[in-house]
Formats: structure tokens, C-alpha cells, sequence
């Protein structure tokens, strides 16, 4: 059964609005090791543009900066609709704190989505049912738990040798059940554990710089899914002086690509 309202995940990305400025507040909930987890940065920034009284369309890509650590607390949200036409909305969102120093930079791209000719390339990973995977044990992280994680391929491993795997598929829902739309599923296309943490088989310091996320089923797509959870895939193509990519993709339990997620992220190693 899904949760009552208000999720945890709903109260972690409450916005409130302003004449040009909106506030936030950082959740003890969704904290990672130094800062907020910044999936729920971004569905937090995402919220503001979708309670915007001039949003319009659905979301169809968004790209966020991490410029800075975000402190415990309250934070501002400069919204503002940089360009509209009649199909599409070009959005920027500031979010500063205190002395008004920029922490995070986010885009935004909104679309009225018309019916047109439809076509899926991709294919929809082989995989284990949901019931036949297990979840994967809580870390640390306030974030991680969260969520529940269940790995077909690719489960973090420490130690050991060989060569680096940076290649997960996993099942990805709330722990408390929620259904999936625009803003947790923003969220999980970040929640993919870091892939230099797969690739060393050991945490090191690992930052988030750039995320980018497209989506591919507008809000009565999601609402015909009718899911909880994602199957999502993730991997690496380079790491190379202190920086490496991630790519991944989310895909409904009944085989519709939802979104595609790519970042670049800062490491320690």
C-alpha cells in the first residue's frame, strides 16, 4: 500500500513560495556523508519550477550545477523563466544560503508533449523480478536508507583484486512506498551509489559536479505505470584526473525507457 501524505521524500522537498525568491530546507533524512543528497537537491529545485504558477508542460531535462556544499539549514531558490514559446519553457533556478553565494546552478526544460509517432530503440534489460532480488543492506548514509536497493548485477563489493566492474542493475524504490513521478524519479536517476566506489571497491572522497537527466514520459505517462520502484542501469566510461562520468538509465517494471541520467563527479584516489 502507498504511504499516507506527506512522504518523507514530500516533506524533504517542500518549497515555499516567494515574490521572486522561494525557500527550502535541508532533511536530516536525505543527508549524505558531508551535505545533502543531491538527488533531493534537484527534486527539491524541480519542485519549485512545478509549483511555479507560470510552469507549464512537463519536464523534459534538466541539468544541475553543484557549486558549492550546502549547509544544514534554510535556503533561497531564485526561480525564474528565462524563455517561453508555444510548445516549451526554459527555466534557471539559484539556490544560495547566508551571505548569498551561489551553492547550486540548475536548468530546466518544460514541454507541452503532443501525441506523435512513437518509437522505443532501446531494449529493456533481461533481468530478475523485483520479489526474486533482495534488498541490499543500509549503510551509513541517511539517504541510502531511504531507499530500498535491490541488486541483479553489479552489488558493491570491498576489497579484494581484479579488474575494476563499474556496471550495476538494480531495482530502485522509496523504502516506504511511493508512486513514481517527475520529481523521485529525478531523484533516483542519482541515487545509483558512486561508480568509483564500484570500480575501487572502497569508499574515497567523491563529489557529485554535474548532473544531467532527460525524461521520457510526461505526468500521465507516469501515472498510467502505476509504479513504485525503477529498474535502473548504471555505468562509468573513464575516470581520469579526478574526474569520472557515470551514465544510467530508469526504466518502468513494465519495460518504458522514463528517463537517462549522465554526470561527471569529483573523486579523492
Amino acid at each position: 500500500m502507498l504511504t499516507k501524505t506527506p512522504h518523507l521524500f514530500d516533506d524533504a522537498t517542500r518549497v515555499t513560495p516567494g515574490d521572486s525568491r522561494w525557500q527550502g530546507h535541508t532533511s536530516d533524512d536525505y543527508w549524505a556523508f558531508v551535505g545533502p543528497f543531491g538527488g533531493c537537491t534537484a527534486a527539491t529545485i524541480l519542485r519549485a519550477v512545478m509549483d511555479h504558477p507560470q510552469r507549464a508542460g512537463d519536464p523534459t531535462a534538466m541539468t544541475v550545477n553543484y557549486c558549492a556544499p550546502i549547509a544544514q539549514g534554510p535556503f533561497d531558490l531564485d526561480v525564474r523563466l528565462v524563455k517561453a514559446n508555444r510548445s516549451s519553457q526554459h527555466w534557471c533556478v539559484e539556490l544560495t544560503q547566508g551571505d548569498g553565494e551561489t551553492s547550486t546552478l540548475a536548468t530546466a526544460v518544460f514541454a507541452e508533449r503532443r501525441p506523435s509517432w512513437s518509437h522505443q530503440q532501446a531494449k529493456y534489460p533481461l533481468t530478475k523480478a523485483y520479489e526474486e532480488t533482495l534488498p541490499y543492506p543500509p549503510i551509513a548514509a541517511p539517504w541510502v536508507k531511504q531507499y530500498d536497493f535491490r541488486f541483479v548485477e553489479g552489488e558493491p563489493k570491498r576489497g579484494g583484486t581484479g579488474a575494476p566492474e563499474t556496471f550495476s542493475k538494480l531495482w530502485i524504490g522509496d523504502r516506504v512506498p511511493r508512486r513514481i513521478d517527475a520529481l523521485s524519479l529525478l531523484s533516483m536517476s542519482d541515487a545509483f551509489f558512486a561508480r568509483i566506489f564500484h570500480a575501487k571497491r572502497e569508499l574515497v572522497p567523491f563529489g557529485t559536479v554535474s548532473l544531467t537527466t532527460y525524461f521520457h514520459a510526461d505526468a500521465a505517462d507516469l501515472e498510467a505505470e502505476d509504479t513504485t520502484r525503477v529498474l535502473g542501469v548504471a555505468d562509468a566510461k573513464t575516470f581520469h584526473k579526478s574526474y569520472g562520468d557515470q551514465n544510467g538509465e530508469l526504466w518502468s517494471p513494465g519495460g518504458r525507457l522514463l528517463a537517462t541520467t549522465t554526470q561527471i563527479a569529483y573523486f579523492k584516489a
